[in-house]
């Protein structure tokens, strides 16, 4: 099975915090392949890691760490001036919290990605991308790392780690062809985010603000679980996707495949 056949959809969960619920992780997880869970820092708690982790088990659904900036009153969608031995040390806390969960319900964590702000100061800075990718191999150096852009790879070679890049099709990309994050998720038409994910696999090809197209060649595609109509928008691109032949897979079982060839 070739990558214009398969895909993973992964979307980020678990960002509940204590009596604060956000978003319906039960209602999204029939649709997609993998999911990355709150770690703490800018959402989640230890009761919501858990019954995050058992419901991704329940459906097959592969596990990764989200991991943020320390910043919860933000959501973690607030830049911050961090050196990269503390960003290490804030990853490793955060992806051994969630593999002692993993652990303790049966499964395996997979993979990791770095949210909001953390994100995008790491998809721009080969340093912070390092200092994830360090905190990866103190703790399980098989675990993937995802960011938007593969040209930090350097860094997280270096440690052994492998970086996945990855596309967003319930958010806009600016005339640079940089992601434009939302301070609070914007619900987006079912449709026209089931017809950006058939394009990006067919194609290859995503639509900047500005109405040129670019070129994005990825394994996996990012829905937001704290969008306000996240279940409709999950259920509409899976059925778009297999009504068009094509398969919704966990990510490292399509790079296993693609590996094996």
């Amino acid at each position: 099975m070739n990558r214009q056949q398969a895909i993973d959809v992964n979307v980020d969960m678990g960002e509940s915090f204590g009596r604060w619920k956000l978003g319906d992780d039960a209602g999204v997880m029939p649709f997609v392949s993998s999911a990355s869970i709150a770690c703490g820092f800018h959402a989640g708690d230890p009761r919501t890691m858990r019954e995050t982790v058992a419901l991704a088990l329940e459906h097959d659904v592969q596990i990764g760490a989200h991991v943020a900036l320390p910043d919860l009153l933000g959501f973690g969608r607030r830049q911050m001036a961090i050196s990269p031995k503390d960003l290490t040390d804030y990853c490793t806390y955060q992806i051994g919290a969630l593999t002692a969960f993993v652990r303790a319900e049966g499964g395996r964590l997979r993979h990791v990605k770095p949210h909001g702000a953390l994100y995008a100061m790491c998809s721009r800075d080969p340093d912070l991308a390092e200092a994830v990718a360090r905190s990866i191999a103190e703790v399980d150096p098989d675990l993937l790392l995802l960011l938007m852009r593969e040209d930090v790879v350097r860094g997280p070679a270096r440690h052994g780690v492998q970086v996945v890049g990855e596309a967003f099709v319930d958010l806009d990309y600016d005339a640079e062809g940089e992601l434009i994050i939302e301070a609070v998720k914007t619900a987006r038409d079912p449709d026209q985010v089931a017809a950006r994910a058939l394009r990006l696999v067919r194609e290859r090809k995503l639509t900047k603000i500005d109405g040129a197209d670019f070129d994005i060649d990825v394994p996996t595609f990012c829905l937001h679980g704290d969008a306000p109509n996240a279940v409709d928008v999950a259920r509409a691109v899976r059925r778009r996707l297999e009504a068009e032949g094509i398969a919704i897979r966990p990510l490292a079982e399509l790079l296993g495949e693609t590996a094996r060839r």
